[in-house]
């Protein structure tokens, strides 16, 4: 695992700012960290070393920090009962482990809690990618019903009310904690959050011994069976939002991307997740409903769940137990070490 809070003493001297970039959008900054780059070359996502921020919120190791702080601080949430990293944990890949997320004041959530790696390197934010940048989804997260505070008023006055707190704020943004900065560190601190140091990452660096036989057929297998159409590059996503079929069944079933865009071809649609990390984030899909890897893995190489919207880059692949076998092993050789640790907090 990689964060910046390893490489802070890099951030200072290594991020800068080429907003003159063509490649980033309006609004935008490429920020230049220091990370290996891809081998890879057929993915809109594969290099490690350009990340889009906004440029109204520019990395700092300062901003870092205290977005750590107030990630692992269950002080933000509505009923003080979890923080940020509660339903992101390492033993569950990130995730919290559940079918669908629980919120603050034990309010039952429909979708499961997704993966944080690599999340700053993504473009849209949710399964059905309703938030337009990262800032959007930590402020999302924290009024709605993960974090449940909704009246930010006592949060903020309690977080001001902190000397630790209230000197960093004025630190790093030059005024008090409020409804806009307080995302925007959670947000430089959620793009440090890196997976790059797997079996397979050193396998494409170019250590043969990283994968066994077992594994290096697994890749090859996961390459025929088309399943890099939609896990690519060095994310193991396209970003994009496809139909699989999951949860369509139900009397009320889940619309997905459908309620963002109104676009017939969007019901049922979800966003691709990562496969990093994959073998710890059960259970899986979008309202965890299949709680072994294997079933989920023998469900998309057999072409999802038929229904109308299915995505047209599932294929029918006829499996074999062999097969099947060494695709588990290829994805284990995905687990990425974790050894997040919460942070002194202001006050505690």
């Amino acid at each position: 695992m990689s964060t910046l809070s390893s490489r802070l003493p890099l951030i200072a001297t290594l991020t800068a700012a080429l907003a003159a970039s063509a490649c980033a959008p309006e609004g935008y900054h490429a920020e230049i960290l220091p990370l290996p780059a891809s081998v890879d070359d057929y993915s809109p996502i594969d290099r490690y070393d350009e990340m889009m921020v906004p440029a109204d919120n520019p990395m700092t190791a300062e901003k870092v920090a205290l977005g750590r702080q107030l990630y692992y601080d269950d002080r933000l949430s509505g009923d003080g009962s979890r923080s940020c990293y509660s339903c992101h944990v390492c033993e569950s890949g990130l995730t919290d482990g559940l079918p669908t997320a629980i919120g603050a004041y034990e309010k039952q959530l429909s979708r499961s809690s997704p993966t944080l790696w690599n999340i700053g390197y993504h473009q849209t934010f949710y399964w059905d990618g309703r938030a337009p940048s990262l800032e959007v989804q930590a402020l999302k997260a924290w009024t709605g019903g993960n974090m449940g505070a909704k009246d930010t008023a006592p949060v903020l006055a309690a977080v001001n009310g902190e000397p630790g707190y209230a000197a960093q704020f004025a630190d790093v943004f030059g005024a008090p904690a409020d409804e806009t900065n307080v995302p925007q560190a959670l947000a430089a601190y959620m793009r440090t959050i890196i997976s790059d140091d797997t079996a397979f990452d050193r396998f494409q660096k170019g250590d043969a011994t990283a994968l066994d036989d077992g594994a290096k057929r697994g890749w090859e297998t996961f390459q025929s069976w088309g399943c890099v159409d939609c896990h690519t590059g060095v994310l193991l996503t396209d970003l994009q939002f496809h139909n699989v079929g999951i949860g369509l069944d139900a009397d009320e079933p889940d619309v997905g991307r459908l309620k963002v865009t109104a676009l017939p071809q969007d019901m049922g649609a979800f966003k691709t997740p990562t496969l990093r990390d994959i073998t710890r984030s059960g259970p899986y899909f979008h309202n965890g409903s299949v709680e072994s890897l294997e079933t989920a893995v023998r469900q998309m190489a057999t072409g999802g769940l038929a229904n109308p919207n299915l995505s047209p880059k599932l294929k029918k692949n006829v499996v074999t137990n062999e097969q099947v076998a060494d695709v588990m092993a290829f994805l284990q050789s995905l687990e990425q070490p974790c050894d997040f640790t919460a942070p002194e907090l202001p006050g505690r």
